[in-house]
């Protein structure tokens, strides 16, 4: 990451050594890109901190009912709503298979946990528009509900 920082520096350099007018103009837009996004980033961090806040038995106990059907649909809900990152998300997953979570559920949660956003809808609407945000979502809920019923399918848990 360091690494990162210093490159980022060194290019920076370089772009000032050449034009410098245009260097300051691309950091001042940028500053300002920033400022406007900020308020809507730190919502979505409050919200995100809400959320985690949740203990990993209150999910195991809202997850791990008996019914998929019922299970499924809150583990895509419970996902729809909640943010974290694939390095908690794919652990989490598995405590809750050791825990006796169905694939199907965890798939429906996982799923919709990385592709369904509504926590991140202020920020989405912002550059992709209040149509396209809800399109987008529309779609990945769509394609979680599939994938939900594949993995349910092949693991036997699913019967059409």
């Amino acid at each position: 990451m360091q690494y990162l920082y210093i490159i980022m520096a060194v290019l920076l350099i370089i772009s000032l050594f050449f034009d410098r007018e245009k260097t300051w103009k691309s950091i001042k837009r940028g500053t300002k890109k920033l400022l406007k996004i900020l308020p809507s980033y730190l919502k979505i961090l409050v919200l995100l901190s809400l959320v985690m806040s949740f203990s990993e038995d209150f999910i195991v106990e809202y997850l791990g009912t008996q019914n998929i059907l019922l299970g499924s649909l809150l583990g895509i809900i419970v996902g729809s709503i909640t943010m974290m990152p694939g390095f908690i998300a794919y652990p989490l997953a598995g405590v809750l298979l050791v825990r006796g979570v169905s694939y199907t559920v965890i798939a429906a949660f996982v799923i919709s946990l990385k592709m369904v956003g509504v926590v991140t809808y202020p920020l989405e609407k912002e550059y992709m528009g209040v149509k396209g945000t809800l399109y987008r979502n529309a779609a990945s809920l769509t394609i979680t509900v599939i994938l939900t019923l594949l993995i349910g399918l092949y693991y036997g848990e699913v019967f059409l």
